[in-house]
């Protein structure tokens, strides 16, 4: 019998992707919108578990707009930390393990980099804060969960910094990309792909289990933004890539603040589910030819 999943989010980068894979694996995927069980009522989406009495529960939505997360701390709060929870403990209830999706804004990037699993966390804005405090909402609620935390997660999918670089190029204004904040590209494919593989392992695994916890998932190699607009041009537009100006994050002033440099080690990723993610050029030319071929 294949494995119930629950899903929360289905129209962002990685709830797509989800969904577009799992017919490859031995699950049946229910997955909530918004209209379904609005994480901006806790009550409304731990009810959602216990209606639907799943196996494994992958909470892939989320309040991800870090700007505007500093004007709507309540609701980044909400949706990030306190339903999280709230889902946590009605998965507990119904014997379901949770996967939580969480953020390398959890680090400050102040030093230390790579950053371990265990390495000290002291977010620098709302949403880093709020998705800190989800982790922690979801550890207390359910010991069979596991919090994974990503970074710069991209696809052909919605809004993400390729789909953005490349509608500034065509439009042919000057670029400027900030060149002093450097982490490590995540393909969403390549992150549903690790949750849809372990989530057989999750859903049957006893509290206690090395696989729940907390673990970085990230494709491998490290590039500052600048450097990820220069190699999303000469991948996609080779002799015509446009000049791309370096600025600093002192320079380029957004309401919130940002780390400087958050990557993420990834050697527990290994050592626990045996998984050594591809380089990120390697996803970012996958995406180029998956977008290319949609035109």
């Amino acid at each position: 019998m294949s494995l119930k999943i629950l899903q929360f989010g289905t129209t962002g980068q990685l709830g797509l992707e989800l969904l577009r894979q799992a017919p490859a694996h031995d699950v049946t995927v229910t997955a909530l919108g918004r209209a379904d069980a609005d994480l901006a009522d806790p009550a409304a989406a731990a009810e959602a578990v216990r209606r639907h009495r799943p196996g494994l529960v992958v909470i892939a939505a989320a309040h991800t707009a870090v700007d505007q997360a500093e004007s709507e701390r309540d609701l980044a709060f909400t949706v990030n930390a306190e339903s999280p929870g709230a889902i946590a403990a009605a998965a507990a209830e119904v014997g379901a393990a949770v996967i939580n999706v969480s953020t390398d804004y959890v680090f400050d990037g102040a030093g230390g980099a790579p950053y371990r699993e265990d390495a000290a966390t002291n977010p620098l804005n709302v949403y880093g804060a709020s998705k800190l405090a989800g982790e922690r909402a979801v550890a207390a609620a359910n010991p069979r969960a596991l919090s994974i935390r990503t970074s710069w997660v991209v696809s052909p999918h919605g809004k993400n910094f390729i789909k953005t670089m490349l509608r500034v190029a065509a439009a042919g204004n000057p670029l400027k990309v900030v060149d002093d904040q450097s982490g490590r590209p995540t393909s969403a494919a390549d992150l549903a792909g690790f949750i849809l593989a372990i989530a057989p392992r999750l859903a049957a695994a006893p509290a206690g289990d090395p696989a729940f916890g907390v673990v970085h998932f990230a494709n491998s190699g490290e590039v500052t933004w600048r450097g990820f607009a220069q190699a999303i041009f000469a991948e996609a537009l080779g002799e015509s890539a446009p000049e791309v100006a370096p600025t600093t994050t002192a320079e380029y002033v957004t309401p919130a603040r940002r780390p400087l440099r958050a990557t993420m080690d990834l050697g527990r990723l290994e050592a626990v589910y045996g998984v050594r993610p591809r380089p990120w050029r390697d996803a970012l030319r996958e995406i180029l030819a998956e977008l290319k071929a949609a035109l």
